[in-house]
């Protein structure tokens, strides 16, 4: 009976390539400190990379052009396939207070706790497919990294605040014309600056080190995506699979509510998570056979 299964299923098969063979007698050992260094070091490096392209880079001038135009770029080819309604979205929900609340809230922390959790998860409960996803997490984070700096976009909360050019602390796109601001503006709220939240980018700590253009492509969508599929195999119950698959649905959900991202901005989201996978899982492939290899050739 469903009831009596497991909420933990055992040891499964991944749901993508098959894995990659060991040569015989040679055993790949996991090492907790390790793969501890190696996520800080690699997230110290994408910090670094991200703040390097920030907000307080791009708006230097003064005048966010590029982020701005590139907005008006998504907006026109929202509308051309009939998606632009982000904004009437939020307007449903910014009466509920506290629902606005709780998803700034997973705005700016579940998304980080959640992927660790699984990290961790993922470690102690499927060791043999761990370094696949471990690759296509590190791959993915990089992608997002190109985009920011290639394709820096404004978020839809940033569209009517101020330009530095006018209030140094704000990093937003109102004093550049638009012919797709209506008379009242664009109408998204800042939910984060007006309802409140964990943090804020109105800090100056924050405003000075966060990119706030890095919209395109949607680390949410992306890392919540990984997330689920990660742990699917993990699950036997159909009510949790449901469940687990709400997580990135949530994910976009919030995204739109908070005005931190366009439609559009999941959909890159998923282009580098699929990528992501095919770089990761390709990677560890040919580590592993250059390592089988080396073994063989000691042994000879």
């Amino acid at each position: 009976m469903e009831g009596s299964e497991p909420d933990v299923a055992p040891s499964q098969s991944s749901p993508f390539a098959e894995q990659p063979g060991e040569a015989a007698g040679r055993q790949h050992r996991l090492l907790w400190w390790k793969e501890a260094l190696i996520v800080a070091a690699f997230y110290a490096v994408y910090t670094w990379t991200r703040n390097l392209f920030g907000s307080n880079k791009i708006a230097a001038d003064g005048i966010p052009d590029q982020a701005f135009t590139n907005a008006e770029r998504v907006i026109q080819f929202e509308r051309w396939l009939g998606l632009f309604h982000e904004e009437t979205i939020q307007d449903w929900f910014l009466p509920y207070r506290t629902f606005i609340q709780f998803w700034n809230i997973f705005y700016g922390v579940l998304h980080f706790a959640v992927t660790l959790g699984v990290f961790i998860l993922l470690y102690v409960k499927r060791a043999d497919v761990f370094p696949q996803w471990r690759n296509t997490l590190a791959a993915m984070t990089s992608l997002a990294i190109v985009g920011f700096a290639w394709f820096p976009l404004m978020p839809p909360r940033l569209l009517d605040k101020p330009c530095p050019a006018v209030d140094p602390s704000q990093y937003g796109g109102a004093c550049i014309p638009s012919r797709f601001r209506g008379s009242g503006g664009f109408g998204f709220i800042d939910t984060l600056a007006e309802y409140g939240g964990p943090w804020s980018f109105d800090s100056d700590a924050m405003a000075s080190i966060s990119n706030q253009y890095a919209a395109m492509p949607s680390l949410h969508i992306g890392w919540s995506t990984w997330c689920a599929i990660a742990v699917w195999p993990l699950l036997s119950r159909r009510r949790t699979k449901a469940v687990l698959l709400l997580y990135p649905a949530a994910t976009l959900f919030c995204i739109v509510v908070t005005a931190n991202h366009y439609w559009l901005d999941g959909v890159g989201g998923l282009f580098v998570f699929g990528f992501g996978s095919v770089l990761g899982w390709g990677f560890h492939r040919w580590n592993q056979d250059r390592l089988d290899r080396k073994y063989a050739d000691a042994l000879a």
